[in-house]
Order: structure tokens, then sequence, then C-alpha cells
């Protein structure tokens, strides 16, 4: 009799009960066969190796034979050629028929091979990196998201999302911005300390301009943003610049901007900034509330040790300014990013060189020299979100002519004479035109020519009159 592997397999798991006192019978109303059956494969030493049904390998060509030595052509060509284009380019080119993961399966083995072939040695830790865990308050990752055009039916073409992460427990912080500039990146780095209520020892960015001043090459030292160097010293958290093409350093971060997208705006409508950071606020104790499915713990639990353990912020905020030159209109207006700010008209001349300072919320103007009190601000006002906006100081305007005192003649001189009301019926529209028109109603003196000629002393002297000629009879006649 021979058994199934698996029945060989129960026998095996039953011998267990045969030694601890169990019956041959009672294992073969278990197992459903004779007990003699039981008896005799519980008793007889196991075989070295189960019995197995026979291979079909090699008894079937392979859809992917006939096109190996393409694919072998193209890693020759491109060792790096991915499995979707190459599968992509089988069934457009050669109308294979087999699948994505058929041609996977093949690479898995023939890269190597070729690699070795063109003396290319193995890149064994290509695509993999070192998972890493830090202790409370030791980092955040900071990232941006590009949200598009969600605010367009309000006049803002774009928003972009600001965020920074705690590493320790992924508890986040987001706001949005209409701006990417290094006064609103540096001023949500404000908003952030404050959400959190403290300054990481370190922060991880990318290789972003407000961050670094240059690229440079793989193993150079990088060159910081002063700002960024001013900022970071004023707050003592150090700036940890990741090597370009290294995304796996802040995938918490990068990881957050995704979950935001898809539980704070998806499926909704704002009207504001406002509006997007109200929604966020709203939806953190929801996140915090979640057990975290890399350290299995509440993310907010884990927030509060997170946040005990940051440094204290500085009692005075560190304002960083992206500073602009600009001229002064003939209106006393400055124009920055598509809008226009006023300026004291008493204090400025047209066309006069003027320092914009743009900060997150605020544009302030300054002289580019103090004047006799040594001060050289003008203005400041609020940051405008929306092109073409006016932010206008109505007393900035104050001794410059307003166009109340102007007068409109329509000829003649003095004050028009009152118009008497006119009984008599209009005789034609014209005549309903003119008798409407101030200037018909002006008086005017008539005098002759002579008047004048007397006046100046040239009227002409009469020329001598001669007699009339009498005609002859002859020519009467």
């Amino acid at each position: 009799m021979i058994l199934h592997p698996e029945r060989w397999m129960d026998l095996r798991r039953f011998r267990a009960l045969h030694e601890s006192g169990m019956s041959f019978s009672a294992i073969a109303r278990e197992t459903g066969l004779n007990w003699r059956t039981v008896k005799k494969y519980v008793n007889a030493p196991p075989p070295v190796v189960p019995p197995k049904g026979s291979s079909r390998q090699g008894t079937q060509r392979q859809v992917i034979e006939p096109f190996k030595p393409i694919i072998d052509a193209w890693l020759r060509a491109d060792i790096k050629l991915k499995a979707t284009v190459i599968h992509e380019r089988l069934v457009d080119q050669y109308g294979f028929t087999g699948s994505y993961q058929r041609v996977k399966l093949y690479l898995q083995q023939a890269r190597p091979q070729v690699a070795a072939e063109m003396g290319l040695g193995p890149d064994e830790l290509a695509g993999l990196h070192r998972r890493f865990e830090v202790v409370p308050g030791a980092q955040a990752q900071v990232d941006w998201g590009d949200e598009g055009g969600i605010l367009t039916h309000m006049g803002i073409k774009k928003v972009y999302s600001f965020h920074m992460v705690l590493s320790y427990s992924r508890d986040p912080f987001c706001c949005f911005t209409t701006s990417l500039d290094l006064a609103t990146f540096w001023a949500c780095h404000r908003r952030a300390f404050t959400h959190f209520g403290g300054v990481p020892k370190t922060i991880v960015y990318d290789r972003t301009k407000t961050v670094v001043r240059r690229h440079v090459s793989p193993g150079e030292a990088v060159p910081l943003h002063p700002e960024a160097v001013a900022f970071a010293g004023h707050y003592d958290f150090d700036i940890d610049v990741l090597a370009a093409y290294r995304p796996q350093g802040k995938g918490r971060v990068e990881r957050q901007v995704g979950i935001v997208r898809d539980h704070v705006l998806a499926g909704r409508s704002f009207n504001s900034l406002v509006e997007l950071d109200a929604a966020f606020a709203s939806w953190v104790p929801l996140r915090r509330a979640r057990v975290h499915g890399t350290h299995h713990e509440v993310i907010g639990e884990r927030a509060a040790r997170d946040h005990a353990a940051l440094r204290a912020l500085p009692t005075r905020p560190y304002m960083v300014t992206d500073r602009h030159l600009r001229h002064v209109g003939k209106d006393c207006l400055v124009a920055f990013e598509a809008s226009l700010y006023s300026v004291p008209a008493r204090r400025v001349r047209p066309r006069q060189l003027v320092e914009v300072r743009a900060g997150g919320d605020t544009v302030s103007l300054h002289l580019l020299t103090p004047d006799l009190t040594g001060s050289t601000l003008l203005a400041v006002h609020p940051r405008s979100h929306a092109r073409g906006s006016w932010v206008v100081t109505e007393a900035h305007w104050d001794g410059l002519p307003d166009g109340s005192t102007r007068r409109v003649t329509s000829g003649g001189y003095g004050p028009a004479p009152r118009k008497q009301p006119d009984n008599t019926a209009s005789t034609s529209p014209l005549q309903d035109l003119l008798s409407r028109s101030r200037a018909a109603q002006i008086p005017v003196g008539r005098r002759p020519l002579s008047v004048y000629d007397d006046l100046t002393g040239t009227r002409p002297t009469p020329s001598p009159t001669r007699p009339k000629a009498v005609p002859d009879e002859k020519d009467s006649a």
C-alpha cells in the first residue's frame, strides 16, 4: 500500500500520540485508516525523502525562449533597462504574448550574466538603504508638497504645502502657502516650532535653494545659505542636507505629504489658505490617536515624549526677509509679485529706488539710505496672496491732488448766468440741444468793425472819387 505524502505526514504527527499511550485503534479512527495500516507505518522508520510527484520542468517550451537573444542585446546596450520597458517593447515590436512577470523572472538571471560578460561588477547595494531610528527630540524632516490649483476659483493659481515631521513619533505639522521663497520657507519653520512647542536638535532637508547656496560634486562640503545658517544658529538646531538622489533619507516626511493629501484635502473644496490650515488642525487629533504601523505605538503618546525632549524656543523670533529693489511709480505705488504697495508721498519721488523686504506674512518698504530722523522704514503692509492686488494706505496719498478742485466750463469768463426757464415749445431736436447748452445762454455784445478801426487808428483813408463819365450821344445811339 502506497500512502499519499499528506497521509504520511498525518501518521508522523500521530506517532507522538502513540508514544504517549494512545492505541492504534484510536489513531486509526482519527486518520480514517485501518488499525493495521497505522501500526505498520507508525512502527516503520521514516523514509529519508518523502515521495513526490514527477517534475514537468523542461517538458514545455517557455514563451520567452525565442525573445531571450533580443532581451540580451537590449541589456548590452543599457544594462539598467527596466523590465517594464522591455516588456512594453516586446509586446509592441515583436508581438510578445507573455506576462510582465515572465520578463521580470528572466531578467533576474540574465542581467547579472550580461553584466559579467561586459566586465561590470555587481552592485549588490543598489536600491538598498539602512533603516534608522532616533531618540525623542533628536530629529525632524522637512519637505514641500505641490497642491496645484486647489484655490484657482479664488484667483490663487498655485498652492504649496509645507511639512515638518518629528522623526521619533511621526507627529506631523503642515501649513499652506502660495510661495516657495526664502521668507515663506523660514516663516513656516517658526509656525512649526510653535505647533510642536520647541525645536528639534537636527532638521533634515533636500538640496533646496533656500537651504543650499549652490550644488557641489559628491563628497564636497555643501555651502549653506547665509540666512539658513543665521536662522539655525538663532534657534539652535543643526542642518542636515541629504546627498543628491537619496529621498530615503527623509521618507517619514515624504510619506506624510501623501497622507495629508489623502486625509485632509481629497474630496473637499476650500476658499482660502485659512480654511486649509484649519482643516489640517482639525485632523491632527485623529492622526495622533492612531497606532503607527512602524513603531506600533499611539502617535500621540509617543509625541508627548518627543515634545518633552525638544529644545526651548528663544524669546525673540528671527525674521527672515527676501530683499528686492524696486522703483516708486508716479502714483506712489511699488510693484512686487504683480501686486502694488503704497508708500508715503511726502517721503519719496517718482522713479526712486526703494528696498522691498518680503516676509512670510508682511511686506515692508525701506529707503536705501536713512532720512533725517535716521529711519529707513517707509511702510509695512500685509503680503498679498492674489496677483494684481492693490495694498494701499490712504494716508500715504495725503497732499496729492484728488480732483475735487477741478472746474470745467464750456467757454467765456466769469460765472455763467442763471438759465431762465424756457416755456416756448421746441421747434427741432437741434434747437433742443442748443437750448440746453451753457454756451447758448452766454450774452454776446455786437459792435461794428469800424469801432475797432477807430480804436487802433487803422481806419482806411477813402480814395478820391472820379466823376462819372457821361456817355456820348454816338455811343448812346
